[in-house]
């Protein structure tokens, strides 16, 4: 359990996708590029089963800012994207409406 000052740590926001490449050193993983408003940030994500790319292109998803950036088989990852465990695979975690880039999560 973690209280609700640690979860409001995290800071939620919604990016848009604006490149999507294959992981060279992983057949599972995308290297993605995110619009966060204003900033660009890089995101390896697990997803590469469950989307094709130009399902991903453009897409707003929600995804965590502050995470400390992490190298995942040697590829840099400033964040988080978010996704539920489907019956198939990843489900990313999209607005169910249009938000600018860069909104919080509240």
């Amino acid at each position: 359990m973690i209280t609700i000052e640690q979860f409001a740590q995290l800071e939620l926001i919604v990016g848009q996708i604006k490149e999507v490449g294959e992981h060279p050193n992983a057949d599972r993983l995308y290297v993605l590029k995110i619009d966060i408003g204003g900033e660009e940030r890089q995101l390896v994500a697990g997803i590469r089963g469950a989307y094709a790319k130009e399902e991903l292109l453009g897409r707003k998803i929600v995804m965590i800012k502050n995470l400390e950036p992490a190298v995942i088989r040697g590829v840099e990852s400033q964040g988080m994207v978010l996704a539920a465990a489907g019956l198939n695979g990843p489900v990313v975690l999209s607005p169910e409406k249009d938000v600018p880039v860069g909104s919080k999560i509240k």
